[in-house]
């Protein structure tokens, strides 16, 4: 904020959580778009994103305290701002509503079709559907990780790959296993050569992915907007926008997202870039985290945060942005 407004000031309190308020309760948005491509009652969709994002349930994550739903021992994780979960839910709450509407006696559906819908739900949603991301993200992390363990060309590939899932890892919130991995190698050798290179790169490549479409989109509101994440992006680090007003509403933008990704990941791979800061921004100070090393470290590690920021514009203009997808393109549409 150049130093106009103090971090501790309620001005700049109210911005922040104003700010993170819609994409905090994303699942009670895309619940509601999701129930009506369902055809499932919003309200209760709705109710559904609430409970898996209640503060309750995140503060026993937050404390790792055990809990169990109907004496099933559940692996509670932090739903907000997902999108996969609630989704997952909401279509198979679409089959359960449908069964208990069908066998329920008319004098009674009012009350017992959603009181029983959710009572199936919240298992279901909390032991089932919830974790799966993260079960099968944590596959996918640990054998991205095991390909950098090789070393050499394994290694350079691990980085690549890191660099063009890491906004997807990211969005389904199975991307902690990476998280734990580089803060254990910074707490050990004060460096990273793997995780923080693909991450800084998926940073960049959002903000590429918003100017590609910034310059393809004609609506002049839409290219309005794009050109506003570009800036969200770039300068104040916040990707969500363009990640879900962008990659999310027209699908294609998701294939320069991962070519620049990938491609100054692998940019930084071959140089043998070292990040020697955990920096926890998502923009153009990310490439700060290259600092401490060598000048030819440095100069390297901001040439790939420009590759991936140049890839994925190119490909996302020649892609082209303009085809909407669905239900996510609909819960965007809501939430903007």
């Amino acid at each position: 904020m150049l130093n106009v407004l103090t971090a501790e000031s309620d001005l700049y309190t109210l911005f922040t959580f104003v700010g993170d308020a819609g994409f905090y309760f994303f699942p009670i948005f895309i619940a509601y778009t999701a129930s009506v491509k369902f055809k499932v009652t919003s309200v209760i969709a709705m109710f559904l994103g609430g409970i898996i994002i209640h503060p309750t349930l995140i503060q026993f994550v937050t404390e790792g305290r055990p809990f169990t739903v109907y004496g099933i021992p559940a692996q509670i994780q932090n739903y907000s701002s997902t999108v996969i979960p609630i989704i997952l839910s909401v279509w198979i709450m679409s089959y359960v509503e449908r069964f208990f509407k069908k066998h329920i006696p008319s004098a009674l559906k009012t009350i017992f079709a959603p009181t029983l819908t959710i009572a199936v739900m919240i298992p279901l949603s909390l032991i089932v559907l919830g974790p799966l991301g993260n079960f099968v993200g944590n596959y996918i992390s640990q054998g991205i990780l095991a390909f950098g363990n090789l070393g050499g060309i394994g290694q350079i590939l691990a980085i690549g790959l890191i660099g063009a899932l890491w906004q997807f890892l990211v969005m389904t919130g199975m991307h902690i296993v990476m998280i734990t991995t580089m803060i254990m190698v910074f707490t050990t050798s004060g460096s990273d050569n793997l995780v923080t290179l693909g991450a800084v790169s998926a940073s960049m490549a959002v903000t590429g992915m918003c100017l590609g479409a910034a310059l393809s989109i004609k609506n002049k509101e839409d290219k309005s907007l794009a050109w506003s994440y570009v800036i969200a992006a770039f300068i104040g680090g916040v990707t969500e926008p363009g990640l879900y007003g962008i990659a999310v509403k027209y699908k294609r933008p998701f294939i320069g997202l991962m070519a620049g990704g990938f491609a100054g990941g692998i940019y930084a791979a071959m140089t043998g870039v070292t990040a020697y800061a955990m920096v926890p921004v998502a923009n153009f100070l990310a490439l700060t985290a290259y600092a401490g090393g060598s000048t030819g470290n440095l100069i390297n590690g901001i040439i790939s945060g420009l590759i991936a920021v140049v890839v994925s514009a190119v490909v996302t203009y020649l892609a082209g942005a303009e085809k909407k997808v669905g239900v996510l393109n609909e819960s965007l549409s809501t939430s903007r």
